[in-house]
């Protein structure tokens, strides 16, 4: 049986970027981080009933994306929603980092 600390175990970080914040599921996991106190930050194409809930909460949203977000916040780590293209400008300045 695999210890239950190890396997509940994450990473360490303090921010997280979220690529695609738009949808119920990536803004529901940007809230709960949020919620816990990590520093959140967004991205999105377009604004959005969820990006308007995260904006209340105190979570900051790009509309748009580029590259220079990722310079301007600077995450710890970057979370990718599966509707953006490998091409989106953020993620291609986040694997460059």
């Amino acid at each position: 049986m695999a210890d239950s600390q190890t396997a509940t175990s994450a990473p360490e970080f303090k921010s997280a970027h979220f690529i695609g914040i738009g949808g119920a599921g990536m803004s529901g996991i940007a809230l709960v981080l949020h919620e816990r106190g990590y520093a959140v930050t967004g991205s999105d194409l377009k604004t959005s009933r969820y990006i308007r809930q995260l904006t209340r909460a105190g979570v900051k949203v790009h509309v748009g994306h580029e590259a220079a977000t990722i310079d301007e916040v600077k995450p710890d780590v970057v979370v990718v929603s599966t509707a953006i293209p490998e091409s989106n400008s953020e993620l291609v300045r986040a694997r460059e980092l």
